[in-house]
């Protein structure tokens, strides 16, 4: 994915599905979160084992949340990644995102070939701040 496609990702969409967010603030899903949160996006926890992360309630899977959801991102190991790829296309999500040192070709080829954008093996933290995208107003 080229930088022009993920600052328009990280400019135009704002909610968050974090599958795999750990509520340890030394893991980094939770610090990935965080920042995130902190930087203005709605961030949905999707987390079968807690209730609340980061202040939010806590889903079983990306189509147990009622809401909207934007991006989905992973922070499952790779080959975890196929089932959460079917989920974000079943919720109609615009997005997968592949945290850092996750890939899956194939989960990414099924996303693409449903007309979500997808990012792999790039963290969302890292790439905001050397963005520097700006609160959406």
């Amino acid at each position: 994915m080229q930088e022009p496609d993920i600052r328009k990702i990280l400019t135009d969409y704002r909610t968050i599905a974090v599958v795999g967010l750990s509520p340890d603030p030394s893991r980094p899903s939770f610090e990935v979160s965080h920042y995130m949160q902190k930087a203005g996006y709605r961030i949905i926890p999707v987390n079968p084992a807690c209730d609340t992360v980061l202040g939010e309630r806590c889903y079983r899977s990306v189509t147990d949340i009622p809401d909207e959801v934007e991006v989905v991102q992973i922070f499952r190991r790779s080959e975890s990644v196929p089932p959460v790829v079917d989920e974000a296309i079943a919720k109609g999500a615009k997005v997968v995102w592949m945290q850092l040192g996750i890939k899956n070709p194939e989960a990414a080829a099924k996303a693409e070939a449903a007309g979500l954008a997808v990012v792999m093996d790039l963290c969302m933290l890292r790439e905001h701040a050397r963005l520097r995208i700006p609160p959406k107003e």
